[in-house]
């Protein structure tokens, strides 16, 4: 049999750039389960912060040269790669001067968040499945951690849907503790239509705030993990109504391999559907 694999997604990743406890997370699983026998990808977004000379950063010239539309506009897609040698681990960066090479993350340096944090959650959704497309590795899984990656599970289940490269990508999505308070932009959810999307696809995304969007997320993933020990209550009670299998918080000592026989979970059930 060939190897499960699965495509990790996160804003954040160590060495890389740590904000959160998804950092350490997402360091850790893709090197367990790579350890484990699945073939693993992952993708972070090239923030400006990254330092490119001590990361060993370098462009992937046959990547790159994509545009992806956000809000009427082509935008250029820049990939570049590093290596964790211990790890014999790749991670591909995606990278756009106008949304990334900024010396902040979400936030100006007065604090302020910044007015274009979803066009550019909806630039990284959108560009990491088109580079998974151009290299032409077709994940299994895709596991998306943080408010960043929450478009993904909506975009695979919607606008590429018919497209033959996911017709079988499952996708999982990682709540974690909510990392702000503000609301997206008013004309979010119409940014966010692609392809042949309706507006009712992203009918949760109307004034989203960062709960909205784990809802959003949760309701289009094929499965949901619970990443902190405290989420929003509103997701809480969100999640009571919706049939996807859901695997609850774990602590640090067993989330390696309770997230390992959840994969196999979702596989399983996926062929028992198909």
């Amino acid at each position: 049999m060939s190897k499960t694999k699965i495509l990790f997604v996160s804003h954040e990743m160590n060495p890389f750039l740590e904000i959160s406890n998804i950092a350490n997370i997402t360091r850790q699983l893709p090197q367990a389960m790579q350890e484990k026998g699945f073939e693993i990808r992952i993708l972070i977004p090239r923030f400006g912060v990254i330092n490119e000379r001590r990361n060993r950063l370098h462009e992937v010239i046959r990547l790159s040269g994509m545009n992806i539309t956000v809000n009427e506009m082509d935008l250029p897609l820049l990939i570049k790669v590093a290596s964790l040698q211990t790890a014999r681990m790749q991670v591909y960066f995606l990278d756009n001067e106008d949304y990334f090479q900024r010396k902040y993350i979400f936030r100006d340096k007065d604090e302020n968040f910044y007015t274009d944090n979803d066009e550019r959650m909806i630039f990284f959704c959108k560009g990491a499945l088109e580079t998974v497309k151009k290299l032409g590795w077709l994940p299994d899984i895709v596991h998306c951690h943080g408010f960043m990656s929450s478009l993904i599970p909506m975009y695979l289940k919607t606008a590429y849907k018919s497209d033959p490269m996911f017709k079988s990508t499952k996708s999982i999505y990682s709540i974690y503790e909510n990392c702000f308070e503000e609301k997206m932009a008013a004309n979010f959810n119409e940014k966010a239509l692609s392809g042949a999307m309706k507006p009712a696809d992203t009918e949760l995304l109307k004034k989203a705030d960062c709960g909205k969007l784990h809802m959003n997320a949760a309701k289009y993933a094929d499965g949901i993990i619970i990443g902190s020990p405290k989420i929003d209550k509103k997701v809480t009670e969100y999640l009571k109504d919706i049939k996807t299998p859901i695997l609850g918080y774990q602590n640090e000592d067993e989330y390696l391999e309770t997230f390992a026989s959840f994969y196999e979970d979702i596989m399983e059930d996926s062929l028992a559907t198909a």
